[in-house]
């Protein structure tokens, strides 16, 4: 009986919400900073925010590591001029891991063209030396709504 105890409290409190967590407050002001250094080109406050074995999909099917990530931002060949989040969600499956899913609205220049667009996302962040960072990002867009016959 101890045992079971034991276990369902422990599965408790690895599904537990993320309203209830409390790095969730941590988490978002770490995301923040993380879009703020997208948008603002600041190749250390980015540099702070994500893991060394960072995987980040775009939409487009490209694929960077944290390396060419923020050579792709900070040499100007994608800028992010609004990234909004319409919604940005929480979950905490392991110790020390933390999905984040939601939806977004982006505009972007990458290469010559401008593109605006909703975009689908999961990201992964994971806590490396006591501090959360950024490990995985996977999108991808959302189409138009197509009109009612």
């Amino acid at each position: 009986m101890k045992l079971l105890t034991s276990l369902l409290c422990l599965l408790a409190t690895l599904t537990a919400s993320a309203a209830e967590n409390p790095e969730l407050a941590i988490l978002r002001a770490a995301d923040d900073a993380r879009v703020a250094a997208m948008k603002s080109v600041d190749r250390d406050k980015l540099a702070e925010q994500l893991s060394e074995d960072l995987h980040y999909a775009h939409s487009n099917g490209l694929v960077d590591t944290k390396a060419s990530f923020i050579e792709l931002i900070t040499s100007g060949k994608a800028k992010y001029l609004r990234l909004d989040y319409e919604s940005r969600d929480f979950t905490f499956p392991a110790p020390g891991i933390a999905l984040m899913t939601g939806r977004f609205d982006v505009k972007a220049i990458m290469g010559e063209t401008t593109t605006e667009t909703k975009i689908s996302f999961l990201g992964v962040w994971r806590q490396e030396a006591g501090r959360w960072k950024f490990l995985a990002w996977q999108t991808c867009k959302i189409p138009p709504a197509t009109p009612a016959k």
